[in-house]
Parts: C-alpha cells; sequence; structure tokens
C-alpha cells in the first residue's frame, strides 16, 4: 500500500496487530486447529485496518483537498469503496446464516450498521474527490487562460475568462475583510477552493502563493457580489465561467495577478 509510508505512528500499530492476528491464525491453520474461513476472516479485517489507515491520512486526517495528490485521491475513494464491499460480503455471509437458522435475525443489525457506516464514509470520499478534481480543473483553466490574458485585460463581453487588474496588488491578509464582507451579505462562509501555494497547483508547475480561488461562478448573484465587491476595492482577479454541468463547478473566481510559473533549476 502505498500511503503506508506517510501514515502517523498512531495509525501503523492496527495494521501491524492485524497483520501479527493473520500470522497467528495461519499458524493455527496449518497446525489444523483453525478453520480457512477464520483465516478469510483475519485477512479481510487486515485489508480494513489499511484502507482505514490510508483513509485516516486522507479523507479524516489534517490533509486538505488541496494538498492531496492525484494519487492520494485515487487511494482515498479506493480504500472507501473496498471498505464497502467487504462489508456487503460479510453481510451476505450473516444472512445465510440467518436463513440457515444457524445465526438469530438480530445478529444482522449490527453487520447493517457497519454497511451504513461505511456507505457514509464513501459519500464523503466521494465528495473531497470530486472538490480534488474541481480544484485540479480550475488550476488548469488558469493555465490556459494566463498566456493568453497576461497582458491584455478583457472586458466582461461574455468570454470564458474576464481579468480585472486592479491596482496589481492582492495581500492574503486580505482575506480576512473579503471573507467577513461574504459572510455579512449572503450568511455562509467564502467558499475558498484553493488558498496559497496548493500539492496541485505545483504540480502543475504554477506558483499560487498569494493567490485564492473561490468556488463561485461570477455570472451568479454571489459571484457578481464578489467580483464587485474586489473592484470597488481595487483588487485583481481572474472570473472563469466555463463548468460542467453535473459534473464540476470549475466555474470560479481567481483572486489576486496570475500565478507564474515555478522556477526550476537547469
Amino acid at each position: 500500500m502505498v500511503l503506508l509510508a506517510t501514515l502517523s505512528a498512531a495509525e501503523i500499530p492496527a495494521v501491524e496487530t492485524a497483520h501479527k492476528e493473520v500470522d497467528r491464525i495461519q499458524s493455527l491453520v496449518a497446525a489444523g486447529a483453525a478453520s480457512h474461513s477464520r483465516l478469510e476472516s483475519a485477512e479481510a479485517a487486515l485489508d480494513d485496518a489499511r484502507d482505514d489507515a490510508v483513509l485516516g491520512a486522507t479523507l479524516f486526517g489534517r490533509v486538505s483537498a488541496q494538498d492531496l495528490s492525484g494519487e492520494q485521491s485515487r487511494n482515498m475513494l479506493d480504500a472507501a469503496e473496498r471498505r464497502v464491499d467487504r462489508q456487503k460480503h460479510r453481510l451476505e455471509r450473516a444472512r445465510s446464516l440467518v436463513a440457515a437458522g444457524v445465526a438469530a435475525p438480530a445478529s444482522l443489525e449490527p453487520e447493517l450498521a457497519e454497511l451504513d457506516l461505511r456507505r457514509k464514509t464513501l459519500a464523503l470520499a466521494g465528495m473531497r474527490a470530486r472538490l480534488f478534481a474541481e480544484i485540479v480543473e480550475q488550476a488548469r483553466m488558469e493555465e490556459s487562460a494566463s498566456i493568453a490574458m497576461a497582458d491584455t485585460p478583457a472586458a466582461d463581453s461574455g468570454r470564458a475568462a474576464v481579468r480585472f487588474d486592479g491596482n496589481g496588488v492582492f495581500e492574503m491578509a486580505g482575506l480576512k475583510s473579503i471573507s467577513d464582507a461574504f459572510l455579512g451579505k449572503f450568511a455562509r462562509a467564502l467558499p475558498v477552493s484553493a488558498s496559497g501555494e496548493t500539492a496541485i497547483h505545483k504540480a502543475l508547475g504554477f506558483d499560487h502563493r498569494g493567490r485564492v480561488d473561490v468556488a463561485l461562478n461570477p455570472d451568479q448573484p454571489e459571484g457578481r457580489w464578489l467580483r464587485a465587491y474586489l473592484e470597488q476595492h481595487h483588487i485583481p482577479y481572474f472570473a472563469f465561467r466555463r463548468a460542467v454541468p453535473g459534473k464540476a463547478t470549475a466555474a470560479h473566481i481567481h483572486i489576486g495577478l496570475p500565478s507564474p510559473r515555478l522556477q526550476t533549476a537547469d
């Protein structure tokens, strides 16, 4: 498992414990003192521990969606899906025992509750994976527009991206004032999707330090308000209109000057 090398010390012991249990039961099976089904259950528990560790590092850890890598996002979603599939298998086995009269119907309740919990975790992982994909799309939109619009501010004529230069300066300390004003106007937090340097922008070769991406469509009421606020305070921005309906809300407003290319050593 690729991500195991990045897990915190608090998460690794669970995997080690499950691994030792598999080794112990393998010895018992070899000696004829345990069944193969018991070994299969222990191996599934080990796989669960590994996937729990992946989710602990990506979904429930401190890493934000903007700091994930593409590999981490895929591993997170795959781990959540595998946990659901394993629990479905456990539930089907429990149902077969009930149908055979070996177990009471009440024995299904904890299995059903666990499946529900794992499905909710999968839904959370899906939401984070979608957010990651949207941030990637935003960064790519900025990349494609940065060259075309770098020297030519455009009027708001319905084109895909609109640039406002303002006074050419944006300080990250000013984000609080923007956020407070947005909260006072709309009674919800400013939906910042990328603040400062992110792993995504860095991977695409862009220096996003001192820039902020806000997940608002520039033509919707909240987006129009934000653009007007930025223009009133002479804060530069890019407004991107492109989105994929039902798939990605990639339309967004980039606060600050265009992100420059990262300097690489020769």
